[in-house]
């Protein structure tokens, strides 16, 4: 199974959920707010610091994948055009993640936060795990 765990309450997070959805042709992908039960209990089997809320994690059958690296393999089994992001693994790690932390520590200030986190329409629920 493939499991996006994002934070709930913020909005880039849910905007990215959305833009995910909407790419994803194949159906491939499940969802979970990190503040979910399915969200905690993958961070205490992952043994995530106290700071992951601002880690989009990727859990891959098993394999999980942290910051830029979940969200260049989410773009690469997107396919298409997306799967070109793969480029950006010449970049070292330690260099994309300085500019994911960025981001990631500004995302409230700088895209805004909800109170609680999303709820799926009925459509999307089955792509949503508690």
């Amino acid at each position: 199974m493939k499991v996006i765990l994002f934070d709930g309450v913020c909005n880039l997070c849910n905007s990215s959920v959305n833009w995910i959805i909407d790419h994803d042709k194949q159906n491939q992908f499940k969802f979970a707010s990190l503040q979910s039960v399915y969200g905690q209990n993958t961070v205490k089997q992952l043994g995530l610091q106290d700071n992951y809320m601002s880690t989009v994690v990727f859990e891959d059958n098993g394999k999980a994948y942290l910051r830029s690296d979940a969200a260049l393999q989410i773009l690469k089994q997107l396919g298409g055009v997306y799967s070109l992001a793969v480029v950006f693994y010449i970049v070292p790690s330690f260099i994309r993640d300085f500019f994911y932390k960025i981001v990631a520590n500004n995302r409230y200030k700088w895209f805004g936060k909800k109170e609680i986190c999303r709820i799926p329409t009925p459509e999307l629920k089955s792509k949503f795990l508690e």
